[in-house]
């Protein structure tokens, strides 16, 4: 699993959402979410900003460039 994969089903489960109240929260499609925590797919960099706005961290942490 990549870093990406791994901090976003950790940021997501601190916060003690499912998938689905994620996806309508942030407006991303909860199978996109499920797709990028299993490591199937790479989101686009829109998604990533997204993701890293809602959870209030940096791109790169979101991504495994820093910790």
């Amino acid at each position: 699993m990549t870093e990406f994969a791994e901090r976003l089903k950790e940021l997501r489960t601190e916060k003690g959402l499912t998938q689905a109240q994620l996806a309508k929260e942030t407006g991303l499609s909860q199978a996109g979410l499920a797709h990028w925590e299993t490591d199937k797919r790479i989101p686009n960099a829109l998604a990533i900003i997204t993701l890293a706005k809602y959870f209030d961290v940096t791109t790169d942490y979101l991504l495994g460039v820093t910790d």
